[in-house]
């Protein structure tokens, strides 16, 4: 399989001080902010007579919708739907202007999407700037970290399918002819791309950025810092007064968890493939006074630009989305120390381009590429750290030059990948471990160290570990066996779990759950308690981008249709050999099907609604956990 294109380094790469640029120091905006497009720039350029408009008519799709042309036929039999299109401010100009849809996945539910509707109104500002006319909607949004341990949780990896289908619904419903969507909580980023790449259309989609960091007593904080706060507090290592104080500090304003969890992995992985506008994946989404950043509106009309220079020139989503911008998804991540749901989603991904990607093509990229991203779960910086030297473009054009990318992939911007880096800024590294990004001579981990897949008797589908450097050659110990996400957690907070343990989570698959819950809360208490490094913990359900520690997760085939992991009992030993790619448990073929044979689905709550229209039609996670 070819996965990487050869390169050589660049020319003047600047190995030096890590510290941000004067010109940062100074408060000055960085010369690559100074190219981006503004609102006159998209008027003047948008169209090739320079006022917004066209000379092409983009209207592929929606004049079955609205009519081709006053005095035809098509035109009198659509009246009535102009009729009711005036009724929400659409004019006789409008009716000549291609239609867009724009998938604002808001709420003020949670700080990850509170402020996309304020995206959203740019996007249509955007749109009507670049000569078109668009029509915005809402999608459900369920918010990973506050229903982190709950029944709700369950409807997370749910709502990814259910935001892609909702967009489809509108998309299609109304026959737009291209289209914008918003992703901000973990699953509305991959939500908002699939029903993109599924229908091959003409679409941009925009990552709504990340938070900044919280900061109490000179620590960066994310959220992370608050689940990790209930372990240190049950293992009695801070008091109720830190925890509340590390409560109020974690979340100052609105935008997606900050360090390199699985928001910000899928956007950085989104930005690399070319289906999102450069730079936008690392632009916080307010200021320190909670308004909208200029750089993140700015990325709205940049959007909407891009989408418009793509219905003009033809280039649809799978044009973009090749086996090798999905290579590039995967060589960043795996750079920066990305989530492990990036597995999950890019399969996903994949396979509504209709791209053949495997869940062992991981580990084939994983073994060239090593750990260089010094961030959070594992590390010390957050996304906002990137921002100051150069986000994704500045990463892409390091690693372009090592050889790692395929850099005649097309984009949205109707440039190459290596042309969209061309003029971004050379990474800057220190001389010694300090820094966001380490250089390859001296990289935080060599290849084969962060995300990789493993297989055995115990997951005979594979299963996915995140190493983030740690150098765990082996770990052997007694399973410890808990039927739900509830009961681990109870026992570690108790302190019934010791070093060596195995913790096994199961019957929290995506049928089995249903809907694939992640392990947060008892992987943050683990850690918490200070056993991260002694306690292993595996299950048939997710890891959220910000754990870490001794972590396996999509174990598969999963308890709920008679996988490995259910036919587990306590103390049997289990044995996790990342360096072979495995994962065991110390049972002989015949033991495990005389379990399996008497093995029958343990009892579980009645479903109904969505969860049981869910778990009738999801696939494996091996698979993406796809629901068509």
């Amino acid at each position: 399989m070819a996965c990487f294109v050869a390169g050589t380094t660049a020319p003047g790469l600047l190995i030096g001080s890590h510290a941000p640029s004067r010109e940062l120091a100074v408060g000055k905006r960085p010369h690559w902010r100074q190219q981006r497009a503004s609102m006159a720039s998209i008027r003047m350029d948008s169209g090739a007579d320079g006022d917004g408009s066209s000379t092409t008519d983009l209207r592929t799709r929606s004049k079955e919708l609205i009519g081709d042309k006053e005095g035809t036929e098509l035109w009198r039999k659509r009246t009535a739907a102009r009729a009711m299109l005036r009724a929400v401010d659409f004019t006789d100009e409008d009716f000549d202007k291609p239609l867009v849809s724009v998938a604002c996945t808001f709420t003020n539910a949670t700080p990850c999407n509170a402020h996309m509707y304020e995206l959203g109104v740019a996007l249509e500002e955007g749109v009507v700037a670049a000569g078109g006319k668009a029509f915005m909607y809402g999608t459900p949004v369920i918010s990973d970290g506050e229903t982190m341990g709950t029944s709700g949780m369950r409807y997370s990896l749910v709502s990814r399918d259910l935001i892609a289908d909702s967009i489809e619904t509108m998309h299609e419903g109304y026959l737009a002819d291209g289209m914008l969507t918003l992703g901000g909580c973990d699953k509305s980023i991959p939500g908002a791309l699939m029903p993109i790449l599924r229908h091959n259309a003409f679409g941009v989609m925009l990552y709504g950025g990340s938070i900044l960091p919280g900061q109490l007593d000179g620590e960066d904080l994310t959220v992370v810092s608050s689940f990790e706060a209930i372990g240190a507090r049950a293992a009695g290592k801070i008091d109720d007064a830190r925890l509340a104080d590390v409560e109020k500090n974690s979340c100052p304003g609105s935008g997606s968890c900050g360090g390199m969890f699985t928001a910000n992995t899928m956007s950085s992985i989104i930005e690399t493939m070319g289906l999102s506008v450069p730079y936008s994946a690392a632009h916080t989404a307010v200021d320190r006074s909670n308004k909208l950043s200029e750089d993140k509106r700015e990325d709205c009309y940049r959007s909407a630009k891009a989408l418009f220079t793509c219905m003009q020139r033809g280039i649809r989503a799978r044009d973009i989305a090749t086996r090798e911008a999905f290579e590039n998804g995967i060589v960043v991540m795996m750079a920066l120390g990305g989530s492990t749901n990036a597995v999950l989603h890019l399969l996903a991904m994949a396979h509504e381009a209709e791209v053949d990607l495997t869940i062992d093509d991981f580990n084939v990229i994983a073994d060239r590429v090593p750990l260089l991203g010094d961030f959070k779960p594992f590390g010390r910086y957050v996304m906002a750290d990137l921002e100051k030297r150069g986000g994704i473009p500045a990463v892409l054009k390091y690693l372009l030059s090592k050889g790692l990318i395929h850099g005649d992939c097309m984009t949205v911007t109707g440039k190459t990948v290596a042309e969209n880096v061309k003029d971004a800024p050379d990474l800057e590294f220190g001389d010694d471990a300090e820094g966001v990004l380490r250089p390859f001579e001296n990289p935080l981990a060599p290849a084969g160290s962060h995300v990789l897949i493993l297989h055995g008797n115990l997951a005979p589908e594979g299963a996915v570990i995140k190493l983030s450097g740690k150098e765990v050659e082996k770990h052997r110990g007694p399973a410890r066996v808990f039927d739900s996400e509830e009961q681990a957690l109870d026992a570690i907070l108790a302190g019934k779990i010791v070093p060596n343990d195995v913790v096994v989570i199961r019957y929290e698959g995506p049928r089995g759950g249903p809907g694939m819950r992640e392990m947060l809360s008892p992987s943050a208490a683990i850690m918490g308690a200070g056993l991260g490094k002694s306690v292993a913990l595996i299950t048939d359900g997710r890891f959220s981008g910000g754990s870490h520690g001794i972590m396996v997760g999509h174990v598969c085939p999963e308890a709920a249709v008679g996988g490995p992991i259910g036919l587990l009992k306590e103390g049997d030993i289990v044995v996790l050999e990342p360096g072979a790619r495995k994962i065991s448990v110390e049972l002989s073929d015949e033991e495990l099907e005389a379990r399996r044979a008497k093995w029958s689905m343990p009892e579980k709550e009645k479903l109904r609604g969505t969860l049981k229209k869910y778990a009738a039609v999801v696939s494996s996670a091996s698979f993406g956990a796809v629901t068509h």
